[in-house]
């Protein structure tokens, strides 16, 4: 599935540059901690051992999208808001951004005997990914980028050991110095904010599995309700997952008016075998492993999808915010004053 895109022009790196930047230098006010290895590479802390915040959160989100999206936290004190803080996310590079950019595709580890003590997995995001180029998406997206700095984004509960770190610059061409490695847990509040920053990605990304061609896509945008902190990485996975599958929203932008029509109907994650579940139950039921879950699982909950061709919008799906409120509040949701049982 070869891909007319021209882009060989843009450079994710070079755009996201300026916001790994204003990570290391706003470190403090940030709540991020900063560190180099001894060859120079800059590692920012995000919640191993910092902090962090939802303001970094919003950043790394920024950056993960390789400059190229928009990341905002909106709080709602409107009456009964569907919660009280939401993430949005916009791009007009959606294929490019949320592709070949943020999508977490780059496979990197280590066996406990190389790194000296235990093993080590991440699943790295971000604008390197299009240095390295590992995996077949490039091929389609038909993207290389070429850059002589690089950022990665991990979402992983340590810091990376030297070996993979290694590994990370020679498959990226790039001296030490020239790289910055973003760490993310699940469970902080920041990891919790790029995750959620994802619901346009899982949108790209199901359409692609559905097989629709990516030069299909013009424009992106998208919500999602930022849930509360998790005390441990299983539960916050469950959380993040739960805030885009049952509460996200979002609004693609397509050329003709047949891809916008199976858009709408086929990429709810409602249409999934697994749907109905806190997702966190989900994983548990297949003893903790993401491929024996039904893929089509891994969408928005809600989405409108708009024609180029015929100026129509069609859309499919529905919030599921009971759902979240039981899971996230521990107690029923709170009925609206006219949906309340009368005496």
């Amino acid at each position: 599935m070869s891909s007319p895109l021209s882009l060989s022009d843009v450079s994710v790196n070079a755009l996201s540059e300026r916001l790994a930047t204003r990570l290391i230098d706003n470190a403090e006010h940030l709540r991020l901690a900063i560190s180099r290895t001894p060859d120079g590479t800059g590692i920012v802390d995000a919640g191993v051992e910092a902090t962090g915040g939802v303001e970094a959160g919003v950043l790394i989100a920024r950056l993960c999208m390789g400059g190229l999206g928009r990341v905002a936290v909106r709080s709602s004190l409107e009456a009964n808001p569907l919660w009280p803080s939401m993430i949005e996310v916009h791009t007009s590079q959606p294929v490019l951004a949320c592709l070949g950019s943020q999508y977490a595709g780059w496979s990197l580890s280590a066996t406990k005997e190389q790194t000296g003590g235990k093993k080590f997995f991440s699943l790295g995001s971000g604008p390197a990914r299009a240095l390295a180029a590992k995996e077949p998406l490039f091929d389609e997206l038909g993207y290389r980028d070429r850059h002589d700095c690089g950022a990665l984004v991990m979402e992983v509960d340590r810091l990376p050991p030297q070996i993979v770190i290694d590994k990370i610059l020679r498959d990226c061409a790039l001296a030490p110095n020239k790289l910055t490695i973003v760490v993310t847990p699940t469970h902080s509040v920041a990891g919790t904010v790029q995750v959620v920053a994802r619901v346009v990605e899982v949108a790209l990304h199901k359409t692609h599995v559905l097989g629709v061609h990516l030069s299909e896509i013009i424009e992106g945008s998208g919500s999602a309700p930022l849930p509360p902190p998790a005390p441990d990485s299983i539960q916050a996975m469950g959380r993040t997952n739960d805030a885009i599958l049952y509460g996200g929203r979002v609004h693609l932008t397509v050329k003709t008016d047949s891809v916008a029509q199976r858009l709408a109907a086929e990429l709810p994650s409602s249409n999934a075998r697994d749907y109905g579940r806190p997702f966190a139950d989900i994983f548990k039921a297949f003893n903790y492993d993401f491929y024996q879950i039904d893929p089509a699982l891994f969408a928005p909950a809600e989405v409108w999808v708009s024609s180029l061709e015929s100026g129509v919008t069609y859309h499919g799906g529905a919030l599921d915010m009971a759902l979240l409120d039981t899971q996230w509040s521990g107690a029923p949701p709170v009925l609206a004053v006219n949906e309340r049982a009368q005496p």
